[in-house]
């Protein structure tokens, strides 16, 4: 691995995604459908995580492969799948350099994974590799202008991203996608989507969950000192509840991603 992925790993492996999933899942299965997951099939998810669609998509019947980089989440996605006696392969690997051969799966799919790889072009051309002719690549990734967007942004302003490093948020974007995804594609379909995020306390109980949890918030916070420390979290509060849309103690924040469908040609 590249020094640029090692610290990439090293963000994912902070805090405790498989938990702070948990909240997500309701979003990600609005988009599973959007997968169309025939059984039998051969599925690549790119960035499983602790298997949040992974898992779905076996019970669907497909044969899943899921790979990711944070090796502490392949371990709970690997525990959740034997309790549910579940045949799923989980692989430690990198986006940019998929440890498997061309053509090897009818779907290769990701959801708010791939995007953060630092070298995108790479990423396409490895997502195409894998996918067979006449199979799906698809992926879900945050825009630059929806609410997740905005929240890196803040993060950026504490903590600029490496000097060279590509904005992930980019690959939300419908000009960029279409330019990385022109070779070795026969259609492409991209349609912007919202997620929802709930959560059952207030915006300032959401930006520690985030700090705690989430790896880019908890390692934005952990190279600012105090004083900058307060400052994040206070700017944070601010962007969950200028747009929370919830009048009680909870809080729902709608965030747009693009919706990518591409057929391997």
């Amino acid at each position: 691995m590249t020094a640029d992925v090692e610290t990439l790993k090293a963000t994912w492996m902070a805090g405790d995604y498989g938990h702070f999933a948990t909240y997500m899942l309701p979003g990600a299965m609005d988009f599973f459908p959007t997968l169309g997951i025939k059984p039998g099939e051969r599925v690549l998810d790119v960035g499983c995580g602790a298997g949040q669609l992974t898992l779905p998509a076996a019970r669907a019947g497909a044969v899943v492969t899921g790979v990711d980089i944070a090796v502490n989440l392949l371990e709970q996605a690997r525990a959740r799948a034997q309790a549910e006696g579940l045949k799923i392969r989980f692989d430690e690997g990198d986006a940019e350099a998929l440890p498997y051969d061309a053509a090897a799966f009818d779907l290769v799919f990701s959801f708010i994974g791939a995007m953060f790889a630092p070298r995108p072009d790479r990423v396409a051309a490895e997502l195409i590799r894998v996918c067979r002719l006449g199979g799906r690549i698809i992926m879900g990734n945050w825009t630059p202008q929806g609410f997740v967007g905005r929240m890196f942004a803040i993060h950026a302003k504490y903590v600029p991203p490496p000097a060279g490093m590509t904005s992930p948020v980019l690959w939300g974007e419908e000009a960029v996608v279409r330019e990385r995804l022109r070779n070795g594609i026969g259609t492409l379909r991209l349609t912007p989507r919202k997620f929802p995020f709930r959560y059952p306390f207030p915006p300032p109980d959401v930006v520690d969950f985030f700090r705690t949890y989430y790896g880019p918030s908890h390692r934005a916070f952990a190279a600012l000192n105090g004083e900058q420390q307060e400052a994040l979290r206070n700017d944070l509060i601010r962007l969950w509840t200028e747009h929370n849309l919830a009048t009680d103690k909870t809080t729902h924040v709608t965030a747009e991603y693009l919706e990518i469908v591409a057929l391997r040609g």
